[in-house]
């Protein structure tokens, strides 16, 4: 049972440990930021190209 516990706590420590690698990296690199003024490029984009009819 001590050897499937401290299995179990080692899997929990590494999903912790690339959780936290990951969370640093786009945090670092102000991956998020990047990320979302591409989409905000891309979907401009797609709603500048359809044409508009605007009656009141």
């Amino acid at each position: 049972m001590l050897k499937t516990l401290a299995k179990a706590l080692r899997l929990i420590l590494w999903i912790f440990g690339i959780a936290t690698g990951v969370l640093f990296i786009v945090y670092f690199w102000n991956l998020d930021q990047k990320v979302l003024g591409w989409s905000y490029v891309q979907v401009n984009k797609i709603f500048d190209r359809k044409k508009t009819d605007i009656k009141f």
